[in-house]
């Protein structure tokens, strides 16, 4: 059969037409007669004691129908800790935390009476950096620390401090890996919080019917989260509460926390269950709702003269915010892959997630490894400047290989680890790295290039599960229901691809369930980790199987055969030693009739379910265990013009080769790491949360907070070699995060080179440069 419409091809994704004529809906673009507007108060102060609310004026005014604030229903929150309240009762811990919440007829009259809300506040010493939350005698965020519930049991908060979690990495002889080494280099660095800016701000709605039951329209990640979640915080049966997603406006990991919701229902249950919707607008997005972790490191290597790696030393902190979330579990994705992709034997590494009253955290595309590779990778370039060796050669060298180690001690094979020294050799043509690193052009200019490598993982829960539901049309068709939520990479056009190849049929005749309806749909863990091919498409390869088999089973009943002799291709069932003798789907999938007219079988359906299989928890005291089925790696490269007359640069090519495994859809999947690597370029040039000295965030809008514009792109180059995972749908790694991951240090360490300045922190600004180059003292050109 030809290939056109399987994996390796480039077809349209399946909702192209609906989204790009503007008819897709997502959450908030349904409006239901009768439907309640609720609004959120968040807090001024970053520290503060509640001492009193008053509501009285505010209840007062037209269309309001209720007020409510933390002592409704009151519950603690929290995926690893239970530590947040979705209201705030008692005190507040972040400049925007909820405070109360207005329902009223219409939007505008719950913000009208948002400002008629009094709140007296006793103000308490701001925690506003990690420095500040590990001074001795540090003022604690949550004095009650080691009260909270732990929703899972290897978190290990510590107690009378400001430590959420600590993930120790301890691996090989640190004592001997120091004596052996001839070079030993230190470095510090710091990455600040910033903002996920989803074009779909987070929005929730919620309807308490009658019968009890709970809906819950969402624009989410993890809508089974939700499910469960809300399931347990109050009390209500699982099988009660209905979670419904359409299409996502994108996420990047921060629509996989649960906030409005929980808002949501509270604000139902206040109006005895009629429908209330809540949506941020920007401003609440960026202030209330969580956020990118921050992060400080210390590092230190040990090599041989000749460039070995021997030794790594690393203690990274976590800017977790004012509650835990999943902030523990991306200091932990940090620890368990903190070498980068490299081959180091001796490894001591601590990684602790830390309160402050700054907003909370949540996952970020990448869950940690962007912060971690910038703190790695400008280690790399230090190391080659010291050895003298090419920053290149130097990572090619100590490429992690099969048969090697990674921190966890998970044993490498070329499955599951990749060939990075294949993407790095690639790397080097498209970059022209031969040619020079640093190139001064006749106009005064300076062209530079800065590389880094990545590896990343799913740091994915030990049970994380997915499922699949295959029901035919009576034309033969096939429809598709998954529990994956399509918020923008093309998941459910992959899994159309995966059952096209597996069933050798046209593409275009599998159709997609494109929302998710916990009601009907088979759960899938959360659509996050850059694992959905991986996990939703060895569902559906499954409940092809079982599809399979029930056609050869049927067919075989109707021509006389044996099931092994058949076999199946566009829309057939045919006889393998004549292909001409066939039963075709549609006169199978509802069943047949026999000869005296008893029709049997019945309809075919297809199920197929998958769980992470091999995963284990890290030992507290060493870290060993498997964090994830296998490792994605790449390398990326980043060349800039530097102006050294007034320290600007502009970003002209961004490279990045990966091993995927095997590519499903060529075209998507270059858009896909192409936004990755947009999303990095902010993270180096410009995007971070600004906090006054009060903990009060200072850029909360698109004005102050920028993101970067269509016009300062640079040209982007994907490639991608092909070492297939074999445990995975055709061999197909992971790739939806990978395009951010390395693209900051390769910007950092490209600008390093052009200004002769070592840049240790993000974002790299015109004006950082101007500061580092003159000190800060005024140059008028």
């Amino acid at each position: 059969m030809s290939n056109i419409n399987g994996i390796g091809v480039s077809i349209p994704r399946k909702e192209a037409f609906d989204k790009v004529t503007g008819s897709a809906r997502y959450t908030d673009d349904v409006s239901f007669p009768g439907m309640l507007y609720a609004k959120v108060l968040g807090s001024h102060y970053a520290h503060a004691k509640i001492k009193s609310i008053n509501i009285t004026e505010a209840k007062k005014l037209p269309g309001v129908q209720a007020i409510i604030t933390g002592d409704f229903f009151p519950t603690l929150c929290g995926t690893v800790l239970e530590d947040r309240p979705p209201i705030a009762r008692d005190k507040v811990r972040y400049y925007g935390e909820p405070v109360a919440v207005v329902v009223a007829n219409s939007e505008q009259q719950a913000m009208k009476a948002l400002k008629l809300i009094n709140v007296e506040y006793i103000h308490l010493p701001v925690v506003n950096s990690i420095n500040d939350a590990l001074k001795p005698n540090a003022t604690l965020v949550h004095e009650n620390l080691m009260q909270y519930k732990h929703a899972v049991h290897d978190v290990y908060p510590e107690e009378n401090t400001n430590i959420s979690d600590r993930i120790q990495i301890r691996k090989g002889d640190m004592q001997k890996a120091w004596a052996e080494s001839e070079v030993i280099i230190e470095g510090n660095f710091s990455l600040p919080q910033s903002d996920h800016l989803a074009i779909e701000t987070r929005n929730a709605r919620a309807q308490i019917m009658s019968d009890g039951r709970v809906i819950i329209y969402t624009s989410s990640q993890g809508p089974y989260s939700v499910k469960k979640l809300l399931s347990e915080y109050y009390n209500i049966p699982e099988g009660n509460i209905i979670v419904k997603v359409p299409f996502v406006g994108g996420g990047f990991g921060g629509k996989a926390a649960m906030q409005l919701e929980t808002i949501a229902y509270l604000a139902s249950k206040a109006v005895n269950g009629r429908l209330v919707r809540v949506a941020n607008s920007r401003e609440d997005d960026i202030e209330t709702s969580p956020c990118r972790i921050g992060v400080e490191a210390n590092i230190k290597i040990g090599a041989t003269k000749d460039g070995i790696i021997k030794a790594l030393e690393a203690k990274y902190m976590v800017d977790g915010g004012a509650y835990a979330d999943i902030g523990p579990r991306m200091a932990k994705a940090i620890a368990a892959d903190c070498s980068g992709p490299y081959n180091i034997e001796n490894v001591w590494c601590d990684a602790i997630c830390v309160y402050t009253n700054h907003t909370y955290v949540t996952s970020y595309r990448g869950f940690g490894h962007a912060e971690y590779t910038f703190c790695m990778e400008r280690m790399m370039d230090k190391l080659a400047a010291s050895t003298g060796i090419d920053a290149l050669e130097l990572r090619i060298k100590n490429a992690i290989k099969p048969e090697q180690y990674t921190p966890t001690q998970v044993k490498t094979t070329i499955s599951n680890i990749g060939n990075l020294s294949g993407c790095l050799t690639k790397l080097k043509e498209l970059v022209k790295w031969d040619e020079g690193q640093v190139i001064y052009t006749e106009e005064g200019m300076i062209k530079a290039k800065g590389i880094g490598c990545l590896w990343k993982t799913s740091d994915s829960p030990v049970n994380a599960v997915s499922g699949a539901f295959l029901t035919f049309n009576s034309d033969g068709s096939i429809n598709i229901n998954s529990g994956t939520v399509e918020i923008g990479p093309s998941t459910k056009t992959t899994l159309a691809q995966i059952l096209a190849e597996k069933l050798k049929m046209d593409v275009g005749r599998i159709h997609v369930f494109m929302g998710v309806d916990t009601q009907v749909s088979p759960e899938h863990w959360k659509t996050v980790a850059s694992m959905s091919t991986y996990m939703a498409g060895r569902a559906v390869l499954k409940a092809a199987d079982d599809l399979i088999k029930q056609l050869k089973s049927s067919a075989a009943d109707i021509m006389k055969s044996y099931p092994e002799d058949l076999d199946i291709a566009e829309e057939k069932v045919y006889l393998k030693q004549d292909p001409t003798i066939y039963v075709s789907f549609k006169d199978l999938v509802r069943g047949h009739k026999e000869p005296n007219g008893l029709a049997v079988e019945g309809q075919i359906l297809g199920r197929g379910s998958f769980i992470m299989n091999h995963i284990t928890d890290l030992d507290e005291a060493t870290g060993k265990g498997k964090p994830g089925p296998a490792w994605t790696v790449g390398a990326q490269a980043v060349e800039i013009e530097y102006d050294p007359l007034n320290y600007s640069y502009r970003l002209l090519k961004a490279i990045t080769v990966l091993d995927v495994g095997k590519i499903i859809n060529p075209k998507t999947s270059r858009g896909l790491i192409m936004g990755g690597v947009n999303m990095g370029f902010g993270i180096a040039t410009r995007e971070a949360f600004e906090y006054d000295y009060n903990g009060k965030m200072q850029n909360t809008t698109l004005r102050t907070y920028k993101p970067m514009r269509f016009g300062e792109n640079p040209e982007y180059v994907v490639e991608f070699i092909e070492t297939p995972q074999i445990d995975a749908p055709f061999g197909a790694r992971g790739l939806a995060e990978h395009g951010i991951i390395a693209i900051p240090v390769a910007f950092a360490n490209a600008i390093s080179h052009a200004a002769n300045c070592e840049f240790d922190s993000l974002p790299i600004t015109p004006e950082v440069i101007w500061k580092a180059k003159t000190g800060g003292k005024y140059d008028t050109l």
